[in-house]
């Protein structure tokens, strides 16, 4: 008879759980606020921005996806002295290279800086699912990496994202970067804002994008980082001479954007295993009949649910924020492009730009008529969850003042630094946790069960029910 006291009690709560999230009605803010250490930027004589040993050696290498498929990288460094060699030697056994690719190389100024000597370099025909190793740079001075690459798109292959946003290069983003270094994370989704070197003034900016890029290289030398771009790498600075927004970064960072027939290297697409992933520009026009308005509406339509059945959205402003910091400034995208998000069923937004973290209901706006009214959101099962992970900890600190009282759509919100990951697990569910740095350790704070929007139906809804009731529940919801 206990036992099934206990049981009954534990169908209850989970009963109770589930109608709250189905109604949105459950937001939580969390007390806790951590910045364990100061918002300022680690000095540059720290062992974490060493250059490698050896006259001219490649620093800040950097990879990412080089074509819409996964079947290509793009691999980028630095030489600081001499622009030396853009070739890189790869092959799937460790220091036997049966292949090898040409790059280019530029470089730049910018106000009184002058940087090294930039190589990117295309390196195509990878067969899927397979370890790569490479190596760049002069034999005296080369270096030597190795990469992964994804398995072929289908429907249920399984995949692990990072998400990281507004990073910096404080101890809090240090301790963010080695805690996502800790996780099982494949490749990263990053929000924007990069190195916060537009603080510094003449040739200190240049200074802080080489030091940030030595800074990430253990992750991004080894695994993809897809960028998305963030109002701190507009530097648009005339008193400095410096006109041509999105300089340093353009130089420095390649997008794989005419592979997705964009004609910006700001805003693109690529499938990666089973997810079909949007980057879109918050700082480049978007209204009607722009490029990037055109654009999108043309990828929308190439996405295929059947072949890749998340569809993900990274952008920088958040579309929905209940933090005073930067409060409705997604508005004017959101009313140019919330109905297709809906009408196309996008699983979920990635944001960055306010220094907070905070998860939404799926809910919509699209019904607002300026005749009629109806401008509040409100729940819509075919709408994305906003998640905004503007929290890596740049020395601009915390965003530690939320609107009170809490909105309906917002489901989670916490000021503190963190990261998060989305663990796919096969076509309808996949596994979401926002980890918080706390005390020199990750803790999983926020963990939620997304249910894909275009397969999960009802059945499979009451299924993840039944069988959520037979767990412990712990802090896990289903979306």
């Amino acid at each position: 008879m206990r036992m099934w006291a206990s049981f009954f009690s534990l169908l209850n709560v989970a009963l109770v759980l589930m109608n709250v999230i189905e109604h949105g009605s459950a937001g939580i803010t969390s007390t806790f606020i951590r910045a364990e250490w100061a918002a300022a930027d680690i000095p540059l004589d720290n062992k974490v921005f060493e250059t490698p040993n050896g006259y001219n050696a490649p620093q800040q290498v950097h990879i990412t996806q080089g074509d819409y498929e996964g079947k290509a990288l793009i691999i980028s460094w630095v030489t600081p002295d001499a622009p030396g060699s853009s070739k890189v030697q790869f092959g799937t056994s460790e220091k036997q290279y049966q292949f090898s690719a040409e790059g280019s190389y530029s470089n730049y100024s910018f106000s009184s800086y002058k940087s090294g000597y930039i190589h990117h370099c295309l390196v195509d025909g990878l067969q899927y699912d397979t370890k790569y190793y490479y190596k760049i740079g002069d034999d005296d001075s080369g270096r030597e990496f190795r990469f992964h690459t994804p398995p072929e798109s289908g429907p249920d292959v399984p995949y692990t994202f990072g998400i990281i946003g507004d990073l910096g290069q404080t101890y809090n983003s240090l301790s963010t970067l080695q805690h996502y270094m800790e996780s099982e994370g494949q490749a990263v989704l990053f929000v924007g804002d990069l190195s916060y070197a537009d603080r510094y003034d003449n040739e200190d900016i240049g200074a802080r994008w080489d030091s940030w890029g030595r800074f990430v290289e253990p992750s991004t030398a080894y695994q993809p980082w897809l960028w998305s771009i963030g109002n701190h790498e507009i530097e648009y600075f005339p008193k400095l001479g410096e006109l041509v927004p999105f300089k340093s970064f353009l130089q420095r960072y390649r997008t794989p954007f005419e592979a997705s027939q964009s004609s910006n290297p700001l805003w693109y697409a690529v499938r990666r295993a089973s997810a079909h992933i949007i980057v879109l520009s918050s700082y480049s026009p978007y209204v009607k009949y722009t490029p990037q308005y055109i654009w999108l509406k043309e990828e929308l339509e190439r996405v295929d649910r059947e072949k890749t059945p998340w569809l993900i959205v990274l952008v920088h402003v958040p579309i929905y924020n209940s933090n005073e910091a930067h409060f409705m400034e997604g508005e004017c995208m959101r009313s140019v492009f919330e109905n297709w998000f809906v009408s196309h069923k996008v699983d979920m937004i990635f944001a960055g730009h306010v220094h907070a973290y905070e998860r939404s209901y799926r809910i919509s706006n699209i019904h607002y008529n300026v005749s009629t009214g109806g401008c509040h959101p409100i729940p819509d099962k075919s709408a994305p969850v906003y998640i905004t992970v503007g929290d890596g900890g740049n020395q601009e600190g915390l965003a530690a003042r939320f609107r009170d009282p809490q909105p309906d759509y917002s489901a989670f919100r916490e000021s503190s630094y963190g990261h998060s990951t989305l663990q796919i697990k096969n076509r309808t569910h996949a596994f979401y946790n926002w980890n918080r740095n706390d005390d020199g350790k990750k803790v999983p704070t926020d963990s939620v069960v997304f249910l894909n929007q275009y397969w999960a139906s009802n059945l499979q809804r009451r299924k993840l029910k039944r069988n959520i009731c037979r767990g412990s529940l712990s802090s896990v919801a289903a979306f």
